[in-house]
């Protein structure tokens, strides 16, 4: 812990703390297999020994980013509904959000779908990744319960695929409005749900 020039405290971030900000930075620019671990100590200021005594290995640290990446996102995605009443536009504001993180100079696009693309099968990233779109799908799902259509769950899945499409979109064509397209076909699919008979029951 330092002291600054005004006499308050400043805590210097930890050792977990800067390896899992040059991790962030460098797995997501670059990719998880391209960066070595020299990289990432070097990149976070601390010793080789302090990524292995923190994390265990490099493995570890992969799922401690994606885990990061997924509380970062959920929070940001928590923020941008949580004063939106209309369960209609709650459901329509996830591709809002998804705009609002587009814009950013540093955003390429999903990286549980990077990460797991280099992940071997069966792995914690792999798995990690799955926890990741299982937590999508659910939100997209229970969003449009609120919203009242009737088949939540096959429209759930329905919106998972313009939401993966439009994060391919920004990684691959470097198209930032892709989420704006995604939410004017997320509205017509909406509006075609919500106006279809509800099936009876025999």
């Amino acid at each position: 812990m330092t002291t600054s020039r005004t006499g308050l405290d400043e805590r210097r971030p930890s050792a977990r703390e800067r390896l899992l900000s040059a991790a962030n930075e460098l797995f997501y620019e670059e990719g998880v297999h391209t960066v070595g671990t020299d990289r990432i100590v070097a990149h976070a200021g601390v010793a080789k020994a302090s990524l292995y005594n923190t994390f265990g290995s490099k493995d570890e640290l992969v799922v401690a980013y994606l885990r990061s990446r997924h509380a970062a996102t959920a929070a940001r995605m928590h923020a941008a509904l949580e004063h939106i009443e209309s369960p209609r536009e709650r459901l329509l504001g996830v591709f809002d959000a998804l705009a609002e993180m587009f814009a950013g100079p540093s955003h390429r696009g999903c990286a549980f779908t990077a990460a797991s693309a280099e992940a071997t099968p069966g792995s914690k990233t792999e798995q990690v990744s799955d926890d990741y779109r299982a937590w999508v799908r659910g939100l997209l799902t229970e969003l449009a319960q609120q919203a009242g259509v009737p088949d939540a769950e096959t429209f759930g899945r329905q919106l998972q695929l313009l939401y993966d499409g439009c994060m391919v979109s920004v990684r691959m064509d470097g198209d930032a409005s892709s989420a704006a397209a995604a939410r004017a076909t997320a509205e017509v699919l909406l509006d075609a749900a919500l106006s279809s008979p509800v099936p009876r029951a025999r």
